[in-house]
């Protein structure tokens, strides 16, 4: 394990952040709009984001830059904006963290492993990595691969972001098959954690998909297939449209009361995805606080 990631764990098990999304369109980020694209246009709404999860006791923020690659970013017309985009994002997540919290660069999927598009793995790869890089020179702490349903692309994702020398997290999102336990693709997270740890991920992790409770048997599962940290980050249950707004009926304290069983499985970060709120990592925090010792 990298030094920093050591020193990282030595105080027992991190609370990383939760949603972002949702948390952007509490400050007014519309329907269809492109969030990234408010790290150039609403960079104080952004920071307010992250400044809210790093005063709720967030040992770890993100960064507004899910969909800064340069596939997801021509799609909202900003394909030259991968370099600002993703500057600007570690920045405004840099100056909310201070030196409260660790701030790990948020890289998600391209779409288009699963949309069968024309792109070689070659291709792929070198669009994560012009991310990756630009996000390890802005100053970022690690990297997170995340919300990946595609093997192949997580292990390219992988694979480039290694290249920055920065600790990286590699999740899968495991929301399939009769026990919701596979990918869209049909892993196991048996088999994600194995070949996420042989592509050189430094973290093994899971996040969207469902709610907390399903995620206690995948955590344990991604543990027993890997020596490395397991990083969990699951939703505040599956949503209701209201208005044409998804709404979360999951509260904080229900959450949180699964953090232990989520410990026991081997989670060394906990945090939350879609639907979860500051209030959720201060119910996280008060649990994490509340454990015994590391004997």
């Amino acid at each position: 394990m990298s030094p920093f990631l050591t020193e990282l764990l030595a105080r027992g098990p991190v609370a990383t952040d939760g949603a972002w999304g949702t948390q952007l369109q509490a400050q007014g980020l519309g329907i269809g709009e492109f969030p990234d694209a408010w790290n150039l246009t609403h960079p104080e709404r952004v920071e307010a984001v992250a400044r809210a999860y790093v005063d709720a006791g967030s040992r770890v923020i993100l960064t507004n830059t899910f969909g800064s690659n340069r596939v997801r970013l021509a799609e909202a017309g900003l394909a030259e904006g991968v370099l600002e985009v993703n500057r600007r994002g570690v920045e405004i997540s840099r100056r909310a963290a201070g030196n409260r919290a660790a701030v790990f660069a948020s890289i998600g999927p391209t779409g288009r492993m699963l949309m069968a598009e024309e792109i070689t793995p070659a291709e792929l790869r070198e669009v994560f990595a012009e991310q990756a890089r630009a996000l390890a020179e802005a100053g970022a702490d690690a990297l997170v691969i995340e919300t990946m349903s595609d093997l192949q692309e997580a292990t390219l994702a992988v694979e480039a972001a290694r290249a920055t020398g920065l600790p990286v997290v590699a999740c899968m999102v495991f929301d399939t098959g009769r026990d919701r336990d596979r990918t869209m693709m049909g892993t196991t997270p048996e088999e994600a954690s194995a070949a996420l740890t042989l592509a050189g991920a430094d973290v093994i992790g899971a996040n969207c998909g469902q709610g907390i409770a399903g995620f206690v048997s995948l955590c344990g599962r991604l543990r027993s297939a890997t020596d490395r940290p397991v990083w969990i980050k699951a939703n505040a249950g599956l949503p209701v449209l209201e208005n044409g707004r998804a709404v979360y009926r999951v509260t904080p304290a229900h959450f949180a009361s699964f953090i232990p069983s989520l410990l026991a499985a081997g989670a060394s970060f906990v945090g939350g995805c879609c639907g979860t709120s500051p209030a959720f990592v201060q119910s996280i925090c008060h649990v994490l606080d509340s454990q015994p010792p590391a004997a």
